[in-house]
């Protein structure tokens, strides 16, 4: 599991509630735009607070995520995806705490259906509605900080395209409380191979992510947050100003911890942007593509790298 040595370090926090005023060339959009990037450069991460989910919601879609673990495990097992780690993950000797479904292009009603109707042969339109609209409620969350780093890196005539050849998975994730209540790691180190990661949990904390001194920040977070997380992807299409943000769960105590991930992926090849290359900032990766990324992480030598994206397009 790497280093155990905790960090004194403190994620940001922003706020990015319906109260600001966060309206494109105001000071405070650039304000809270500088700060997400400085967050995203040096943690890889931030938590935010947003409102965008009522509090209704809220409470169905962890109701949604209980109802779909208590499904019997060969129903679950259905949830099969030919990208690695997109569907079902469960039942593993080296994670025995974790257990996980996805659901693809979920913001697409069509694929909530589908997924719906494998799960619940005879339907679960509580959990269908449920699902989609929770997702399509974060997605503006993440839309609204992918607009930000375009802007704060000067880059948003870029946006549109960019916005026009992205996916949505979520994630159901589980982890169970470990025995006797003592600490346990419950899903290993790793950075992910998205654009972003949005996490919001039910208010059972577990989550760490890694400074830049090595040591690991444990994540204490407030309601109604949800952790910003960059990934692979951005890392790359940044030119390495970004941070893919390296984080683990390690559970303690004696509740069960459910967490909702919406991730981001890039249809296509993903090529650094003119703009971010300069003398300072020279050339790091080749154009790559996201999906091929993730297959290379699926092999042996993927997994071993000390980072795979630069195993993979390093110049």
């Amino acid at each position: 599991m790497g280093s155990s040595m905790k960090s004194s370090s403190k994620v940001p926090v922003l706020d990015l509630t319906s109260r600001q005023d966060l309206n494109p060339n105001t000071s405070t959009w650039r304000s809270i735009s500088r700060e997400a990037c400085e967050a995203l450069e040096e943690y890889g991460c931030f938590v935010a607070l947003y409102d965008g989910v009522t509090q209704e919601l809220d409470d169905s879609i962890f109701a949604a995520a209980e109802e779909l673990f208590d499904l019997p495990t060969d129903t679950k097992r259905k949830n099969v995806n030919e990208k690695p780690y997109h569907g079902y993950v469960g039942q593993m000797p080296v994670i025995p705490l974790h257990e996980g479904l996805g659901i693809d292009y979920v913001t697409n009603k069509e694929e909530a259906q589908r997924f719906t109707h494998l799960m619940w042969p005879r339907g679960n339109h509580q959990f269908c509605e449920t699902a989609h609209g929770f997702s399509n409620s974060v997605a503006e969350l993440d839309r609204l900080v992918v607009r930000m780093i375009f802007e704060n890196y000067g880059v948003e005539k870029h946006y549109d395209s960019h916005e026009g050849s992205k996916t949505y998975l979520l994630k159901f994730l589980k982890y169970l409380a470990p025995p006797e209540s003592i600490s346990m790691p419950a899903f290993p180190q790793h950075t992910d191979k998205t654009f972003l990661s949005i996490l919001h949990q039910n208010g059972v904390n577990g989550l760490e992510v890694k400074s830049k001194d090595g040591g690991w920040i444990s994540l204490h977070l407030p309601p109604k947050s949800y952790v910003v997380m960059a990934g692979d992807i951005s890392m790359g299409w940044s030119n390495d100003r970004i941070r893919s943000c390296e984080h683990r769960v390690t559970m303690e105590g004696d509740k069960t911890r459910y967490t909702l991930g919406l991730f981001s992926f890039i249809k296509g090849l993903v090529s650094v942007p003119g703009e971010l290359v300069d003398d300072e900032h020279p050339l790091m990766y080749k154009p790559f593509d996201n999906i091929a990324l993730i297959n290379f992480y699926a092999t042996k030598e993927g997994r071993e790298a000390k980072s795979t994206l630069k195993a993979y397009c390093c110049i």
